[in-house]
């Protein structure tokens, strides 16, 4: 019931169907109905309002309430009304029993003004303005409501008037619970007061009384669903009933929300989200299931007092994304990082937000707060970084923060860190290392430190600041290997040829060998274990602008292939080291050889054994030997068939060996005069790396072919196989061209193809064998790589294949296998007669014969014995 109106609080039924008319709310208790306005009165006939508030003669009144006089009143008749409006010194009346507005001066109400308030009901005479004529009240009373009889009754606050008037919950119904807005916070329109109400039961009847805030004692909110205790009163004026006094019995139990922000073994904490305050809960009040339960779920729960603490009750699981504790602004604005979160927190920090952001938000500079969870990513930020962010606002407190925090690609002009350079060196399972261009030991960092998310590989070249590692957190870190070393942060990824860690000079200058690179003698070291050679560094003098200067160089730095030795003129670059200073001569070129040194020869690899192996001469006639301590650069590059350039020395009993080998640019293998005609024939002697045994190195092929030149022998050498690696034993069939050796005009076999074919023996997992004889063996090895396109070869298929010899156990293999023709598929042997006659001679009444003992029935799926299909007879010895 609202205030002001002329009704008092009216009952309503649960029996009759929902009313279409405009009174009041009503909530059902029983089945028989009521009419009477009040509890406990009698029916009889409403009497007006008029006839109840006024003091004069009704039969005074025609024309729409208007006195006989010319100014609307009569001596001595007393009107009611409500104070409308209220000034320092005047005042507005609205009339009761007229529409009507009636100004009032203040000198003519008889009281203490002090009391008179807005809405106040007051009793007055109406005469007229000496100066305008207009109607004026005069001799204002106020009015004392009419007070019902002092019974303080219990009930609960219940809906607004304007609200739905029933819930349906769980099949009863009850009253739909509202109290006075929060958010008008004790304001309304003009002319308007916010209320609410409270209802109340007399004998199976339910009835609304409206309240006002100043009706509420102890200045307390009320909600919905409190158990109250009140007085009834009755406007005079307007004959409305209210509630005062009103007093709280018991707050309702409200069913709170929040998110599940820690659990332990037996209990856990709850996150509210009506206050900015954790609560704890027994797992025993959580009603679902507990394993699943974890830290972040949505739950709802009561809130219950024992012990003088708050704790959560009937604990329940919601959808997730239920619970919405902020509001995170869609624009995006920009800041300043004015102060960072410390790395290891004192302890007296208990702020959250410990790092702050100062920015200018449309035209206010704000200084927000921020945590560590409020940054995209776990890059370190800096004091004056310029960021982006997003604001959010606590529905709680409404506390803003910085959130979605990023930074801007141009932070790096605001700061004042120092930014180095390097090349990722190595990369493990999060972390990695960066060898720097300006430091010496390699730089720790961690992949969350990564700018723009962009994936980083070995040998990128990247951008980025040190930060050292303070004395305290090496005593709190974990990660003691960590501790030890300055960290790399905020790094970003570079285009490639921006980091260089050296500097080169554009000028070119001459100067002489002084010192020769000597390699280090390593009996171990050999191509095929990759063992690197470790070399003395050689030494050129030069002038420059007239003072004499010396400076080092490598092996790899030399052009051209020419191993340069003392006193050969020789023109280069210098290259000073960043991080050091260090300078050594690159891009070196020999000008001039020294007339004195000895001869330089070119030839070819013919052989490489563990720590040896031989050069072929330019002529293709000779093999030279020589020990990989006389090899000028990296043995693990050197091949079979490789052009190099060495020098002859005499050892102990006069043999003659290669020194100061060095790998050079590759020069024709045997000459220009090739002939176009490919001709037929048979190796009659291998290679001497194939055969030790022999004097002779070159291998000879006879023609087999019809012709001229049938019988006809021509020799051969490394460099005219067309393989280098592949192993030709005597007798084998090959196809070859004839060359012209250009220094003596010894025409010579080249581009020599082995012409074989064998039927594969057997095939295993990952290997095979192929009937092929090499040397004392009768079958040749080859692994399941090597056979061509991917085949899957069987037992008979005859295949095209190459020999290798392995230098270091001196076993041959086959390579570049290739299917040439299948073998014949392997056909089902059928059954021997006297094993067919056998079985066909057996009978059941046999005892000899071989008997089938039933252990155990066989069940199906369904677990029903036996089998679904009938078994038929079978003929013994024929196979459907």
């Amino acid at each position: 019931m609202e205030r002001g109106s002329s009704e008092p609080p009216v009952a309503r039924n649960t029996g009759s169907a929902p009313s279409t008319s405009t009174g009041p709310m009503h909530i059902p208790r029983s089945s028989s109905m009521s009419c009477h306005p009040h509890p406990g009165s009698k029916k009889h006939k409403r009497t007006p309002l008029y006839q109840r508030s006024m003091s004069f003669d009704p039969g005074m009144l025609h024309n729409n309430g208007h006195t006989a006089y010319a100014n609307g009143t009569g001596p001595g008749i007393r009107e009611t009304g409500v104070v409308e409006k209220l000034l320092t010194s005047y005042g507005f009346i609205q009339c009761s029993e007229r529409q009507a507005r009636l100004f009032f001066h203040c000198s003519q109400y008889n009281g203490n003004l002090q009391e008179l308030k807005i809405g106040d009901d007051v009793e007055f005479e109406v005469s007229s303005d000496r100066r305008t004529g207009k109607p004026i009240a005069v001799k204002l009373l106020k009015i004392k409501p009419e007070v019902l009889p002092e019974e303080r009754i219990s009930g609960q606050v219940g809906p607004d008037l304007h609200a739905y008037p029933f819930t349906v919950l769980h099949g009863y119904i009850h009253p739909v619970v509202s109290a006075i807005p929060v958010h008008l916070d004790g304001k309304s329109a003009p002319g308007q007061v916010p209320t609410g109400s409270v209802c109340y039961e007399r004998n199976g009847e339910v009835f609304y009384l409206t309240y006002t805030p100043d009706d509420v004692e102890g200045n307390i909110h009320l909600d919905t669903g409190d158990k109250v205790s009140f007085y009834m009163e009755t406007n005079k004026h307007t004959g409305a009933v209210s509630a005062r006094n009103i007093q709280l019995v018991k707050k309702k139990q409200m069913r709170c929300q929040g998110v599940v922000c820690a659990t332990k073994e037996a209990f856990g904490f709850i996150e509210r989200a009506d206050v900015v305050k954790e609560i704890f809960f027994h797992y025993s009040e959580f009603k679902g299931d507990l394993e699943a339960l974890q830290a972040g779920d949505d739950v709802e729960f009561t809130i219950k007092d024992r012990n003088g603490k708050e704790v959560a009750t009937d604990v329940r699981l919601l959808p997730q994304g239920t619970v919405i504790f902020e509001d995170i602004s869609i624009e995006q604005f920009e800041g300043t990082v004015v102060k960072v979160i410390p790395k290891v927190p004192t302890k007296n920090q208990n702020d959250p937000l410990p790092g702050r952001i100062s920015a200018r938000i449309g035209f206010t500079d704000k200084e927000l707060p921020f945590g560590e969870k409020d940054t995209k990513s776990k890059v370190t930020l800096l004091e004056g970084d310029h960021i982006q962010f997003n604001i959010s606002t606590d529905r709680r407190d409404k506390l803003e923060r910085a959130t979605n925090i990023d930074i801007l690609p141009d932070t790096f002009n605001f700061t004042k860190e120092t930014r180095e350079m390097g090349v990722i060196a190595a990369i493990r399972d999060g972390f990695g290392f960066i060898k720097c261009v300006d430091r010496d030991a390699r730089m720790f960092f961690h992949f969350s430190e990564v700018l723009e998310e962009s994936q980083l590989h070995i040998s990128d070249e990247v951008e980025f600041t040190v930060v050292p590692v303070g004395p305290l957190y090496k005593l709190l870190t974990k990660d003691m290997l960590s501790a030890q070393r300055n960290h790399a942060v905020r790094i970003k990824k570079l285009p490639k040829g921006t980091v260089s860690f050296h500097t080169q000079s554009e000028q070119r200058f001459v100067g002489v060998v002084e010192k020769e690179v000597v390699a280090t003698p390593n009996k171990n070291a050999s191509p095929t274990k990759n063992k690197e050679k470790e070399a003395e560094e050689g030494v050129i003098a030069y002038e420059d602008c007239g003072v004499k200067l010396t400076v080092p160089y490598h092996t790899k730095d030399l052009e051209g292939g020419g191993h340069p030795q003392v006193g050969d003129k020789v023109e280069f670059s210098i290259n000073e080291v960043k991080r050091t200073g260090q300078q050594s001569a690159v891009s070196i070129r020999v000008l001039n050889r020294n007339a004195s040194n000895a001869k330089r020869l070119h030839g070819f690899v013919a052989t490489l054994k563990d720590n040896f192996g031989f050069i072929e001469t330019a002529n293709h006639d000779q093999e030279i030997f020589f020990h990989y301590s006389e090899m000028c650069g990296e043995l693990e590059n050197l091949e079979l068939g490789d052009t190099v350039e060495y020098t002859l020395s005499k050892g102990k009993g006069n043999k003659v060996s290669a020194e100061k080998v060095t790998k050079v640019a590759a020069v024709n293998g045997i000459g220009e005069d090739v002939g176009t005609t490919v001709m037929m024939g048979k190796v009659i002697r291998p290679l001497r790396s194939v055969d030790p045994s022999q004097t002779e190195y070159q291998g000879l092929i006879e023609v087999t072919e019809e012709g001229g030149t049938k019988g006809q022998n021509y020799p051969f050498g490394i460099m005219g196989m067309a393989n280098k690696a592949d192993c030709l034993q005597k007798g084998e069939l090959v196809k070859f061209q004839v060359c012209t050796v250009a220094q003596t005009g010894q025409k010579m076999a080249c581009n020599v193809v082995p012409q074989r074919r064998a039927m594969v023996e057997c095939v295993k997992d990952q290997f095979g064998f192929i009937t092929y004889e090499v040397g004392e063996s009768k079958k040749l090895f080859f692994h399941v790589k090597e056979v061509q396109d991917g085949l899957e070869l069987q037992t008979g298929d005859e295949v095209e294949f190459s020999v290798v010899l392995n230098q270091r156990t001196g076993k041959c293999s086959a390579c570049n296998v290739r299917r040439v023709s299948e073998g014949p598929k392997p056909v089902v042997t059928p059954r021997p007669d006297r094993l067919v006659n056998r079985l066909k001679s057996i009978t059941l009444d046999d005892a000899s014969a071989p008997r089938l003992v039933i252990v155990r029935q066989p069940r199906g799926p369904d677990n029903s014995k036996g089998f679904n299909v009938e078994r038929k007879t079978r003929q013994p010895g024929v196979i459907d």
